[in-house]
């Protein structure tokens, strides 16, 4: 199952300040703390989602990190997040102190102490929506690292009349119906008494002005389809389906507003002798009967060169050398995988009168058959591969 943006469970936007996404988690917390919801599991949930939201979006540099690469780019291999193990004790006491001392050791604090939530009013701020491209990165940029320049169409704000949809800073108005407000509130009868409501202006939308007179280039809208080239620092390590995030550079937002985010998809071209595992590398080396038998050294490809491996005397087919360092590095700076050879041994197919005559008389030799313990050890291996 798929986490959540933890932007959104904390209703928050993405350039949200420290003091905004402190608010937006005590709103929450206090929403649907277990003492006015209980056993309410539902509740609960939500509650340590919030909590696990807040412990990265609080943190600037996980919040840096989660920015970037979303839930892959915090925890252990993209699991995200705080992993409350489910003590809600836990959570009191590593976020306690933002509630003034009310969240202490349990539900037994009382919810009377935290006082009121507030509903966020105000104008209704425009967002540009998100976009997604697709980059194809080979083995060698993904070990090191790249810099990828993105010619990317999309809407951006009309430089005709700046982004505000109007022909002349005239032509805009403060709105009639709410005054500004982008909000409506209206007061109603009801059995229990007068019941006040606030609901999104119907003239202006929420944006709190209107416009008299349209820019004639954008059609009041504020933005215009174009193309922009974009630069992005993709950083060593990344994944197949990693997401990255490059703020602000998606579709401009109706009007002003905040500007959409691109959203990198990372794609991964395959190697042709080298294939990833997480951060480790695999070759499968098929060495010559004589080298397996008498050793040597054989060269085998790295992301950024070929190195020599020493084959011993005797090296059986699903050996396994492990060249340490040498896979790609992680992408949260945890070292660099390794490079594993597997080694396989080619068993001729095709073999002259002589060279036949060769190997039957080495099968007069008891070197040249399998020893009880080598036999063990085979069916060992061939049996683990079926667990």
């Amino acid at each position: 199952m798929s986490k959540r943006d933890y932007y959104e469970i904390l209703g928050v936007a993405k350039n949200a300040s420290e003091d905004e996404i402190k608010k937006a988690y005590r709103k929450k917390a206090i929403q649907y703390h277990p003492d006015k919801n209980p056993g309410d599991k539902v509740s609960e949930e939500k509650f340590k989602e919030a909590a696990e939201a807040y412990e990265v979006l609080s943190d600037p540099q996980k919040k840096q990190r989660y920015d970037q690469f979303g839930h892959a780019g915090i925890g252990n291999g993209g699991g995200g997040g705080a992993q409350w193990s489910g003590n809600m004790d836990d959570i009191f006491s590593h976020f306690g102190d933002i509630f003034g001392g009310h969240f202490g050791g349990g539900f037994g604090g009382g919810f009377g102490g935290f006082g009121g939530g507030s509903r966020d009013g105000g104008q209704r701020v425009n967002r540009g929506s998100d976009l997604r491209v697709k980059v194809s990165l080979t083995l060698q940029e993904i070990a090191a690292g790249v810099e990828k320049k993105l010619k990317v169409k999309k809407y951006v704000s009309c430089s005709h009349c700046n982004g505000s949809g109007a022909a002349d800073s005239k032509s805009v108005s403060t709105c009639s119906t709410c005054k500004g407000s982008g909000r409506v509130t209206r007061i109603q009868q009801t059995i229990l008494g007068a019941m006040q409501t606030q609901s999104t202006c119907p003239t202006c939308g929420g944006e709190g002005k209107t416009i008299i007179n349209k820019c004639t280039h954008c059609s009041g809208e504020g933005v215009v389809r174009d193309e922009e080239v974009i630069s992005v620092n993709i950083p060593a390590g990344v994944m197949e389906g990693m997401q990255l995030s490059v703020s602000g550079k998606g579709n401009a937002a109706r009007r002003g507003g905040i500007n959409g985010d691109l959203l990198v998809v990372i794609e991964e071209e395959p190697h042709a002798e080298l294939i990833r595992d997480e951060n480790d590398l695999i070759y499968n080396l098929l060495l010559d009967m004589p080298t397996a038998i008498l050793g040597g050294s054989v060269e085998v490809p790295t992301v950024d060169g070929k190195v020599k491996v020493k084959i011993d005397p005797g090296t059986q087919p699903s050996k396994v050398l492990r060249l340490r360092g040498k896979g790609l590095p992680s992408v949260n700076r945890y070292g660099n995988g390794d490079l594993l050879v597997n080694i396989g041994v080619y068993v001729p197919e095709n073999l002259t009168k002589d060279e036949k005559k060769m190997i039957e008389k080495l099968q007069e030799s008891s070197n040249i058959k399998p020893s009880i313990s080598a036999t063990k050890d085979f069916f060992k291996r061939f049996k683990h591969m079926f667990e």
